[in-house]
């Protein structure tokens, strides 16, 4: 049985996945696994590599589609340098592992899912071409 907060990962990343999808990308892997860090989301869109990274949290029904910023609470706030060094040693040895021309454009995402279990709803906010 999964924790809670596996749950709401899960449940994250399946909304991001089909989000993604939404916009026209193709998902090649999901938790993409090194012991130095973890890729939640590979994409692709034309010839564009993506390494999403998702934060999911869940949020009361009246907070839904409101914007983050008014909660006081930003999910990419948890995307800290730590993490973004493991994401970045963890993106290094995707490029290698699945031998990636060097000339192949790619991207690091940020897909922040604000869940609400109780109506089953959710809303996608993306950051695009993260700085790592």
């Amino acid at each position: 049985m999964p924790s809670p907060k596996r749950k709401l990962g899960d449940t994250g990343e399946e909304v991001a996945c089909k989000y993604l999808e939404s916009k026209g990308f193709r998902v090649l892997e999901r938790n993409y696994l090194r012991k130095w860090g973890e890729i939640d989301i590979v994409a692709e869109k034309g010839s564009l590599l993506s390494f999403v990274e998702v934060k999911s949290v869940t949020r009361e029904p009246h907070e839904i589609g409101k914007p983050a910023i008014s909660r006081g609470y930003r999910p990419e706030e948890n995307v800290h340098p730590a993490k973004l060094k493991r994401l970045h040693r963890a993106i290094q040895t995707y490029l290698l592992d699945r031998k990636v021309p060097e000339d192949r454009p790619w991207r690091v995402d940020v897909a922040c899912v604000y869940l609400d279990f109780s109506t089953r709803k959710a809303k996608v906010e993306m950051l695009e071409n993260v700085i790592l």
